[in-house]
């Protein structure tokens, strides 16, 4: 079965630091190209950055660049999302996603209608004082 699972949110406060990671089972990562979005209540899920099936090539959404940094170990079939600087805006539930089309849309903020294969559960980050 294919499976994704999210850990390493939490409460942090502004300019702090977390590391999320993504699970895979059932699926080879390198097979996939590894989506991060978030949702905060009231508001639509955004892609905030991907990493692509084959190499190292990353993209990232103008809200997180220079301060989230998305990375793949195929070894432990895990992604991990490196997130620094955080800011209250921030605050959102993240979840990980195979996003069945390209990283340059997923971070593109056109996502609604788009196709995507397994979801993780999601985790919570909070940011606040």
């Amino acid at each position: 079965q294919v499976q994704l699972v999210e850990s390493g949110g939490g409460l942090v406060q502004p300019g702090g630091s977390l590391r999320l990671s993504c699970a895979a089972s059932g699926f080879a990562l390198d097979v996939y190209r590894i989506g991060w979005f978030r949702q905060a209540p009231g508001k639509e899920r955004e892609g905030v950055s991907c990493i692509v099936s084959k190499g190292n090539t990353t993209f990232y959404a103008d809200s997180v660049k220079g301060r989230f940094t998305v990375s793949r170990d195929n070894a432990k079939n895990t992604v991990y999302l490196q997130m620094d600087s955080l800011r209250p805006e921030d605050t959102a539930v993240y979840y990980c996603a195979t996003p069945l089309f390209a990283c340059q849309m997923v971070v593109g903020g056109r996502i609604r209608s788009k196709p995507f294969g397994s979801w993780g559960q999601g985790t919570q980050v909070t940011v606040s004082s």
